[in-house]
């Protein structure tokens, strides 16, 4: 496989680790990590912030690319996507509505900006088009 096609492949997944106490420690397949907070006072990332902050990085990604595709990439100059949700009052638990608020700058009239950002929600970012799916889920118990 040539340099260009990995830069197409690259390694995705993630594992989570924990002990009989503490908090997990998640380990992504290129080698990051990242502690896992849930302490309403601490600092860091819980589980829901991962899911949060998945959506708002692929749209904020996402809609740099719906303006390149547009030939806009010159006058955009930030994109912020805040993401929060609404869970579920009963089981299973679950998130039931996301509330996605996306501020594009730059020299981009409103019209733009909508079509841009509904390129990146509705075609091009994996997360929100797999949130909106019925991905499904293969379970495998290991022994030992």
């Amino acid at each position: 496989m040539s340099q260009t096609d990995r830069r197409f492949h690259r390694p995705t997944g993630a594992s989570a680790t924990l002990g009989r106490t503490g908090f997990p420690t998640i380990v992504s397949a290129t080698g990051g990590r990242l502690d896992i907070k849930t302490g309403v006072e601490e600092a860091g990332f819980n589980p829901l912030d991962l899911l949060y902050a998945s959506l708002s990085a692929c749209l904020a990604m996402s809609a740099r690319s719906a303006a390149v595709e547009l030939g806009l990439r010159d006058r955009l100059s930030e994109i912020t996507v805040d993401v929060r949700g609404v869970k579920a009052p009963d089981d299973p638990a679950r998130v039931t509505h996301f509330e996605i608020d996306m501020h594009l700058t730059g020299d981009l009239d409103a019209q733009t900006k909508q079509a841009i950002a509904h390129r990146a929600e509705e075609s091009l970012c994996t997360v929100s088009n797999t949130l909106k799916g019925t991905a499904s889920f293969g379970l495998t118990i290991r022994e030992g």
